[in-house]
């Protein structure tokens, strides 16, 4: 209680008032019935990435074994294609244009002379003023714990986190080795078992917010020989990848096996979810179109699975359309927690979990990116070759997902139950469906005050453009 009464900001106690009053002079009750949970969250890590999902190199067998006897969604979303905006978005439970998170860093990417538009710059900090799902546990009598990455600028004890181990922060860490050769998976794993240890009398939740996959792509040494020798995939076969991948999945099975032995595994729930697609040069979400930076499938659907002993029947798979700010009220949900007096754009997927629902109905879900993203050496699967993306705005709601591109008003609307790989623009075909989204998609606009890039970019260069596209596709015989 000490720590709760020390740490609990003044902006989440006006927030919740009374509720959250009653909710901690009650917990003392009933605290170890609290499920503890578990949240793993990767980096760049694709669709297809674990075995579970398909992958026919890399080999994920504790992933795989918690996601069977856990509920999957195939359909499951970041809020966006790129790190900083899909983390702000669920650790807030807001849509990017609440957070205004936008992009990595603020500064605007890829050429000048190839930008039609002056990008919206937003912000690379999470307002202290909006409270996070770890506040509002740690306001709950959970301890809380993030090991690995932030990145959402300030610190994130001040944001409901008793304990933080930031893996750029670790002394001598490059990339994904320490000083001694230690590999950082290894070493977030083994902090995180250590938070596990001290806090198995209390509820706790472990945000476990590995680096890994992303680049510096860098082998685990000793695993290098095994995949070197092993037969590449028809999918996969990106040798360094798959040690990185391994050291992820090999941590979970270490911290499976520690919760097992503090006889604390049935009274825990596991989360596991993705920051955006994987990274194109390295692997592939086939038969998803594009990859991290695109806002085509590829760049935005995740793998997605909850574990919740005694809850959850066992290999069963949603196909419900499911997105990061959802994370919010369903954390919340599970720990019996109080939401704040805050916007959410979310909604829980406990009543998916426990069978009570099968459907939300045609919920629309949404995105939003008023900037740029240069592109990769590999650039098959984007619009053009020049931006994985441009300002673009998306919605899905049931079969259909609309995207609207903000430089040129070009409309793309796709069945995606038909054409999973977004090749068949429906926009002119079915005139009434694109008219009926694209209002859905402008009306969260207005009402979320979304910012449009707008202003001419007086640097734009359009035969500039066109030359370096036509060269770029004559390069790559597109």
């Amino acid at each position: 209680m000490n720590s709760i009464s020390i740490n609990l900001h003044r902006r989440y106690t006006e927030s919740v008032g009374c509720l959250l009053l009653l909710t901690v002079l009650s917990a003392c009750c009933y605290a170890k019935d609290r499920p503890n949970i578990l949240f793993v969250y990767l980096d760049d890590f694709g669709w297809r990435d674990a075995g579970y999902m398909g992958s026919d190199f890399y080999e994920t067998p504790h992933i795989d074994t918690l996601a069977r006897e856990g509920m999957i969604f195939q359909d499951a979303y970041s809020c966006a294609a790129n790190c900083a905006p899909a983390r702000a978005c669920l650790l807030s439970g807001q849509y990017t244009p609440r957070h205004q998170i936008f992009n990595v860093g603020t500064k605007p990417r890829g050429k000048a002379k190839h930008r039609r538009l002056i990008p919206i710059s937003g912000t690379d900090t999470l307002s202290p003023e909006i409270v996070t799902w770890a506040e509002v546990l740690q306001a709950s009598v959970y301890r809380t714990g993030i090991f690995g990455k932030w990145h959402l600028g300030t610190d994130p004890k001040t944001q409901g986190f008793d304990v933080a181990v930031e893996y750029n922060k670790l002394p001598g860490f490059k990339g994904h080795f320490g000083p001694n050769g230690e590999y950082l998976a290894d070493v977030l794993t083994d902090q995180a078992i250590d938070f596990i240890k001290q806090s198995k009398d209390e509820p706790w939740c472990v945000f476990l917010s590995h680096f890994a996959v992303h680049t510096p792509l860098q082998a685990k040494q000793e695993l290098l020989s095994k995949y070197e020798s092993k037969k590449p995939g028809k999918l996969h076969n990106h040798v360094v990848m798959a040690t990185m991948i391994q050291a992820v999945d090999d941590g979970i099975g270490r911290l499976m096996t520690v919760l097992n032995q503090l006889k604390i595994r049935e009274n825990t729930i596991v989360l596991f979810f993705s920051d955006n697609g994987g990274y194109g040069p390295a692997t592939d979400m086939d038969p998803l179109w594009g990859y991290k930076g695109t806002y085509f499938e590829g760049g935005i659907r995740v793998p997605f699975f909850v574990n919740w002993p005694g809850v959850i029947e066992p290999g069963t798979i949603s196909l419900e359309p499911i997105i990061g700010v959802d994370l919010f009220p369903t954390i919340c949900e599970m720990a019996g927690a109080p939401l704040p007096h805050q916007p959410l754009d979310g909604r829980s997927i406990v009543p998916l979990v426990q069978g009570k629902q099968e459907s939300f109905g045609d919920r629309p879900i949404f995105w939003h990116f008023p900037a740029y993203l240069e592109s990769y050496s590999v650039y098959s699967e984007q619009r053009d070759p020049l931006f994985r993306s441009r300002p673009v705005s998306a919605v899905r709601v049931g079969d259909f997902k609309l995207m609207e591109f903000i430089e040129d008003g070009h409309i793309s609307l796709f069945n995606l139950r038909e054409d999973i790989r977004e090749r068949n623009n429906l926009a002119g075909e079915l005139p009434e469906k694109r008219d009926e989204l694209h209002r859905i998609l402008k009306e969260w606009q207005h009402d979320l005050k979304a910012p449009m890039p707008t202003d001419l970019n007086p640097q734009y260069n359009a035969a500039a453009e066109s030359q370096a596209i036509k060269r770029a596709k004559t390069k790559k015989n597109l």
